[in-house]
């Protein structure tokens, strides 16, 4: 039986959203041990939580990720929540100021100037690059998960960690927890998308110190969040989702897809 996912975006969606340029590694930058915590808090009302934390050694990091509160099921398996780290910008989580549009989501143009681009897709296994941006089969999945992986990364993730710039976007987030107006939304990156499949459900930006000087007390998303129980929550971009709507259904194909 074909299987069927939440989630799988077309590549000229993700081309808008993957890091052009490449800035010069930080002053001191890649071959000192860095450590970064991050604290996950919900985006437009997804209820999702978790803490992150960064290693990076030279190009080498290992990645923890703990989540909960996530969407928990999509048809008959669990829901693909993609995972970045995003470069670039100021470092931040956008705030619910950031929804221009009134809708009651801060979608992915109305964030992008906060958290940036995507450096480094946390994928399961294979590629970590921004081409596996979408590549769901290869992402944790299900209401809570812990993602532990050491892997190479590009000198701009690297550089970003180092100096504080780097946030974690968790995404997947349950349509049912949006605004009226954001459900019958469709998604910028793709008209034919739903809004809800390309918000994400969790940011924390990525605060780092050299090994020996780990940050002390709870991690900090690096900008305030709103965590109310309303539609007017935060997000951040990816390049992620698929959906074919039908009496309000979203069927999608299980498949990596690159960019």
């Amino acid at each position: 039986m074909r299987k069927k996912i939440l989630l799988a975006a077309p590549a000229l969606a993700l081309g808008a959203l993957t890091l052009a340029a490449a800035p010069a590694m930080a002053q001191d930058g890649g071959d000192i041990p860095w450590a970064g915590q991050a604290g996950l808090q919900p985006l437009n009302n997804s209820g999702t939580v978790g803490d992150a934390l960064v290693e990076l050694d030279g190009n080498e990091a290992t990645v923890t990720v703990n989540v909960s509160g996530a969407a928990e099921t999509f048809m008959d398996g669990p829901f693909p929540h993609a995972q970045h780290i995003h470069i670039g910008a100021d470092g931040l989580c956008p705030t619910a100021e950031a929804d221009t549009d009134g809708d009651g989501a801060v979608s992915t143009p109305e964030g992008q100037p906060f958290y940036g681009m995507i450096g480094t897709s946390l994928t399961t296994e294979g590629d970590t690059g921004v081409d596996s941006a979408l590549a769901i089969e290869r992402f944790p999945g299900g209401g809570s998960y812990s993602y532990e992986r050491t892997f190479e990364v590009n000198e701009d993730t690297a550089a970003a960690v180092a100096d504080g710039t780097a946030v974690i976007v968790v995404h997947g987030v349950d349509p049912a927890n949006l605004s009226a107006e954001a459900q019958e939304k469709m998604s910028e990156l793709d008209p034919a998308l739903p809004l809800a499949a390309t918000l994400p459900a969790a940011c924390g930006a990525v605060t780092a110190s050299q090994m020996g000087e780990m940050p002390k007390g709870g991690a900090d998303t690096g900008s305030p969040v709103q965590q109310e129980d309303n539609s007017g929550m935060l997000m951040g971009a990816g390049a992620l989702a698929v959906a074919a709507l039908g009496g309000g259904a979203w069927a999608l194909n299980r498949r990596s897809k690159s960019v």
